[in-house]
């Protein structure tokens, strides 16, 4: 039986390890201006599935049927083969309105914040990418993203796990843009600097207001590499409601740092109720 010692000692541990990753993570400052982006029109997405093709190959998993290349209908999920789809919303203008799925990659993101041993991170240049090697299976990552992006590979009961768009992070240091950009033929897709694509996402809204409303990633979770312009309510398109535009691992450390010392204090509290519930028999 573990005494009350090492139970305290083992938690201060733990506490210690979680604040040091989150320590680091903080430390590795992005510039949001300078940070790869892709501006995603969905006024000009025709829901070929190119992308969702492209995406695969480059992960080395078998591209779609070719029946299925420019045929509407996807799995309608992400998976741990499926890293980007075209999902099906119900739009202002279009009764099937396309919207490509895939990791988000926040400036400043949760699943990053909350991994204990930092197999997440947040690169300089803008993806968010995995490190499995140093994964041990924790899945917050999972529980934290606001988007539902990182998903488990269930069907590995030996070494699972955890699947998500990388930014195509080999093919940006290579000078090459994602692979997803490089197949969409509409230019529905372009890539370059989040400051840049932001400009421009502006000035198309002001330029053609009867065809854009509303520009999505600017500013909510406190801003997105991938940024959607759009005549549609993100919510309508499947966007998480109520999404605030605060920082979610500024959100999310007030508790989380607070847990291990919850565990403690849960611990202490129900060692006193069972001495006394032994003093009373």
């Amino acid at each position: 039986m573990i005494s009350r010692r090492r139970f305290l000692q083992a938690s201060a541990t733990g506490t210690l390890t979680v604040l040091g990753a989150r320590s680091l993570i903080a430390e590795d400052k992005v510039d949001p201006e300078n940070s790869a982006s892709v501006l995603v029109d969905l006024t000009r997405c025709i829901g070929c599935r190119a992308c969702e093709n492209a995406c695969r190959v480059r992960a080395g998993f078998d591209g779609l049927p070719t029946a299925a290349i420019g045929y509407a209908a996807g799995d309608g999920r992400l998976d741990f083969r499926t890293r980007t789809f075209i999902d099906f919303r119900a739009g202002n203008t279009k009764a099937r309105q396309p919207v490509k799925r895939q990791c988000m990659h926040c400036l400043e993101p949760a699943c990053v914040s909350v991994c204990p041993v930092a197999a997440l991170e947040k690169t300089a240049t803008g993806p968010v990418v995995y490190h499995e090697n140093i994964c041990i299976g924790c899945r917050y990552c999972i529980l934290a993203c606001p988007f539902g992006v990182p998903k488990y590979e269930w069907d590995n009961a030996l070494m699972p796990r955890v699947a998500k768009c990388d930014f195509c992070y080999d093919r940006q240091a290579a000078g090459r843009p994602p692979a997803c950009v490089a197949a969409c033929p509409t230019g529905t897709l372009k890539f370059g600097k989040r400051g840049a694509l932001l400009e421009e996402a502006r000035a198309r809204l002001d330029s053609q207001p009867d065809r854009y409303t509303t520009i999505y990633g600017d500013r909510v979770a406190g801003g997105t590499s991938w940024i959607y312009l759009t005549d549609t309510p993100p919510e309508q398109l499947g966007f998480p409601k109520g999404l605030s535009n605060a920082s979610l691992p500024r959100l999310t450390w007030n508790v989380i740092a607070k847990v291990p010392f919850v565990v403690i204090g849960v611990g202490l509290l129900m060692g006193a109720v069972a001495r006394w519930r032994a003093r009373e028999a």
